[in-house]
């Protein structure tokens, strides 16, 4: 290649456009016509880091500033020059840029999306991160800080203190002299402490004087008080200088026993800046990633210019089969054939140098390894013979070095001659490239070369629209149909008299209006058939973005279902672990006043206990569809079990197959078919009926109350219940901090009359709630 055929194809102006998304000036250096590769494995290696960047770009806002050449403070460092405060932040950062592409890469790895080509520049580097901490706790944007030492530090403050004294001095001698002073103001001159005094009391200060106004009528004056002070500050900051060179120069050293490190962190991210330059220039032109293909083809699906606005301009499928060795273009002028040629030749270049194409998804392109190219402004017919030579002598050098692995773009092939001439010698340079295997795209006026392509099977005709009824082209790309003229046409929209454009068909012969004819036929069914693909096209966009909506959906409920099936596995073992500790502990304590002999606990009253907690455990409130089968009567006060809630309840109101269930602290109306009555238990031993005429709820609400008066309460809640012979009841004593619950169960283990107990369920007020079984 060379840089004729880049600035012909406006590559340069490309280039310009993708160095103003670059960071660093080495970086807009490296962009320049050497970027084109021409090897397959590395034109495929760097349209995939591109792609890689322009990935990131899609999710992420990714800043690269802070990115410049460190290499020349590196370099001083190795050789022993102290490096400045600004060199050092240049290198922080770098570092710190650094430090932010590893972090935003492992959030990338965390969401599962893997950049593999852009990974390893920044994930290979050394981990230097204790230089970045050493410059930043050393210095800030201009100067060193107090604290890089502890002797910069007491320096520092003794200078402060210094001045403070001097100022307060200073502010002394102002206020005791106001009248004589041209200003009452403090100020320096020649890194000295003054103050202006009038010229007329000029005697009555002792002192230096450093300057005057230009006026004349005022001198700054150095007082004798304070040049004593002055000089001490002075061998204060000489000392203070001499730290600052020590500290800087102590970081330089460490600089420098890292040095191949930063020059490889210089090299990597520079790398960066130059693969994301490219692609955010992609996404500025809406470009695509291009598949690189070996079969020698092209094909650019919705393809157009990059200097053009992309949203104005015409878009063409552009398809060169690999059997295709030559695509010859005809049309009208300025009807978009040089356009298109260009168009071809950029996204071969650019596809060649990483940038994403001005095309749609689905385009490919092959690697050759020369570009060639011959492109003029359109001439008119009185052009001159310099001219044709010059483009002469451009194709003779272009013929030299065509061969197999070569594009050849030529435009307006054989113009500015003899018509029948220039016709054949384009016939004959197209015969010549195709000895040569070269691929070839061509434009021409010359009716000759559409009849060309017919005569080989390696060779197709193309042609740019004309609308003839706003006598102005459409700028689209008709591949496998030649051009017409259309001179009739349009000169019969123009008004020309029409017996002289009649006598003019039958000149042109019967040949050639049939092939015009069979011309305007094959671009009839081409239109018709680009707008049946392009309502194909939005069927199927439409098709393919209810497809994914549908897929993402279905991902996101499954993995919502997963979470949540998980979250309740969770929460469930939790509650039945709990419950098999508390059983543990009943059991355990059940059986321990067995051994002591106490006569009234039996076997059987052991299994029972294990089946109260059995039945104490988590069960879903997620209502379930069973049904009891049997018809039974019910009545009010009757034990059921509520079998689409999995709950124990107490019949309180019958109407109709309606029955009304008390459920701990929650009603609910049911279908008789909900409930099943349960089996009245058999007395052990006889049980004496006791009255109590106090009336006594089901529930001992016990909130608020001090652990003390809770227990005496309870205490005095259960004598009664028992006197009033209920079988169960309910304890409120709230969540809190858990202590009351705690003393609550504690004591209702100890009650000699409690069959059991447990906690409640979610519907009766979870753990706020303990309910008690009476024996």
């Amino acid at each position: 290649m060379n840089d004729k055929t880049f600035t012909t194809l406006e590559f340069d102006k490309i280039l310009n456009s993708v160095k103003t998304f670059a960071i660093s000036d080495k970086t807009k250096e490296q962009l320049n016509f050497s970027i084109v590769e021409t090897d397959y494995d590395t034109v495929v290696n760097i349209i995939e880091e591109v792609d890689n960047a322009s990935t990131m770009l899609r999710y992420r806002h990714v800043e690269l500033g802070g990115i410049s050449d460190i290499k020349p403070f590196v370099k001083r460092a190795q050789i022993g020059s102290i490096l400045g405060v600004s060199d050092f932040n240049k290198i922080k950062s770098l570092l710190n840029r650094k430090n932010m592409l590893e972090s935003l890469l492992k959030a990338f790895e965390t969401d599962e999306i893997f950049l593999p080509s852009i990974s390893p520049y920044i994930t290979t580097l050394e981990d230097i991160h204790f230089l970045y901490k050493r410059i930043t706790e050393t210095v800030d944007e201009v100067t060193v800080l107090d604290h890089a030492s502890p002797d910069l530090l007491r320096i520092r403050r003794k200078i402060g203190s210094e001045e403070q004294k001097i100022r307060d001095r200073l502010n002394d001698i102002v206020r005791k002299n106001q009248k004589k002073l041209s200003d009452s103001i403090i100020t320096m001159r020649n890194g000295r402490y003054v103050i202006p005094v009038n010229v007329d009391y000029r005697n009555e200060f002792k002192g230096i004087i450093h300057d005057s106004s230009q006026s004349g009528q005022t001198i700054y004056l150095e007082p004798s008080a304070i040049v004593d002070m002055t000089n001490n500050i002075s061998g204060l900051k000489e000392e203070e200088q001499a730290e600052i060179t020590r500290i800087l120069a102590d970081l330089t050293n460490q600089v420098n026993e890292v040095a191949e490190d930063l020059y490889q962190h210089d090299k990597n991210l520079h790398h960066i800046d130059f693969v994301f330059a490219r692609a955010k220039y992609g996404a500025h032109i809406k470009g695509t990633k291009p598949q690189i293909s070996e079969d020698e083809s092209i094909r650019l699906i919705g393809s157009f210019h990059p200097l053009i606005d992309s949203e104005t301009v015409v878009k063409n499928d552009i398809i060169i089969e690999p059997e295709t060795k030559a695509v010859i273009i005809t049309g009208p002028n300025t009807g978009g054939k040089t356009v298109t040629i260009k168009t071809v030749g950029l996204s071969v270049l650019m596809a060649q140098a990483g940038i994403p194409i001005p095309a749609r998804d689905g385009s490919s392109i092959s690697v050759f390894k020369n570009v060639y190219a011959d492109i003029g402004d359109e001439q008119s017919i009185e052009q001159s013979l310099s001219t044709f030579s010059s483009h002469m002598t451009n194709i003779a050098n272009i013929l030299k070095a065509a061969d197999q692995d070569s594009l050849i773009i030529l435009d307006e092939l054989g113009a500015g001659t003899d018509p029948e001439e220039g016709a054949a010698l384009a016939i004959s340079i197209i015969e010549y490239l195709l000895d040569r295997q070269s691929k070839i795209i061509s434009t021409t006026h010359y009716p000759q070369l559409k009849s060309f392509s017919y005569t080989r099977e390696d060779v197709i005709n193309a042609s740019v629209e004309f609308d003839v009824s706003t006598l102005s082209p459409t700028y689209r790309l008709l591949m496998g149909i030649p051009g017409k003229s259309n001179a009739f046409e349009i000169s019969d929209k123009l008004g020309l008299n029409g017996d002289v454009i009649e006598r003019a068909r039958n000149l042109t012969g019967r040949d050639n209006m049939e092939v015009n004819d069979m011309i305007t036929a094959l671009e009839r069914h081409t239109t018709e058939a680009r707008q049946h693909e392009h309502q194909t096209r939005e069927l199927m966009n439409e098709a393919e973005k209810l497809q994914k909506e549908l897929t993402d959906n279905n991902m996101q409920f499954k993995a919502y279902k997963e979470k949540l099936m998980q979250k309740a596995k969770d929460e469930a073992n939790r509650i039945v672990k709990q419950r098999e500790q508390e059983a543990a502990e009943i059991i355990k304590e059940l059986e321990m006043m067995k051994s002591l002999g106490a006569d009234s606990i039996q076997e059987h009253e052991l299994i029972n206990a294990k089946k109260e907690l059995s039945d104490s455990y988590y069960q879903s409130d997620i209502k379930k569809d069973i049904r009891n089968e049997t018809e039974e009567v019910l009545q009010t006060g009757d034990e059921v079990d509520v079998l689409t809630y999995g709950q124990k309840g107490e019949v309180i109101g019958l109407n109709g197959d309606e029955v009304t269930v008390q459920m701990g602290i929650i009603k609910m109306k049911l279908d008789k078919s909900e409930v099943k009555k349960r089996k009245a238990k058999k007395a052990e031993k006889p049980v004496t009926i006791r009255q109590n005429k106090t009336h006594v709820n089901r529930t001992l609400d016990l909130r608020g109350e001090r652990y003390e008066d809770a227990l005496i309460r309870l205490e005095h809640y259960l004598d009664q219940v028992l006197l009033s012979n209920f079988s169960d009841v309910e304890i409120i004593h709230g969540k809190g901090t858990g202590a009351l619950q705690k003393g609550v169960q504690q004591y209702l283990k100890r009650h000699p009359k409690v069959a059991s107990f447990r906690g409640g369920m979610p519907s009766e007020g979870g753990f706020g709630v303990t309910i008690v079984e009476m024996k």
